[in-house]
């Protein structure tokens, strides 16, 4: 049985992100899997915006996702319609809740991707009903 060294482990992980941003970056909805208490899949479509290698979504504190997310960030992505019907294989991942400037980094990429939704329709919505918009990267598990 061989060691592995740190080397071969970034760059393993390295791969398994390049993986999964290459299956996310051509669709603008990707299934959101997270997991209930007794361990039950709960299934959501959200807008993903992938630049580089990096992979984020948004949410607001008052959703069961983000409390979900809260207790258990291990999650399953997989590419999908607007609807949430998949539409590519489904990967293991792990959601990392940004603040300060990578949020920022975070938001101005769904912005670009979706400009009326992510620039307009959706930060508007979150300051009339008073949500407070939480930013999330995807890393690969």
């Amino acid at each position: 049985m061989s060691a592995r060294f740190p080397i071969e482990i970034a760059e393993d992980e390295r791969a398994a992100q390049e993986d999964l941003a290459a299956s996310l970056s051509s669709r603008k909805t990707m299934l959101l899997t997270t997991f209930r208490r007794d361990g039950s899949p709960v299934g959501t479509p959200v807008s993903v915006a992938v630049e580089g290698n990096k992979i984020f979504f948004r949410t607001y504190t008052k959703t069961w996702k983000y409390r979900r997310l809260r207790r258990n960030p291990l999650i399953e992505v997989a590419p999908s319609t607007f609807r949430g019907k998949p539409r590519g294989r489904s990967l293991g991942a792990r959601a990392r809740l940004l603040d300060g400037h990578e949020a920022q980094i975070a938001r101005r990429a769904l912005a670009k991707r979706h400009p009326v939704l992510q620039r307009f329709l959706v930060p508007w919505l979150h300051r009339a009903l008073d949500y407070t918009t939480v930013h999330y990267e995807i890393e690969a598990r």
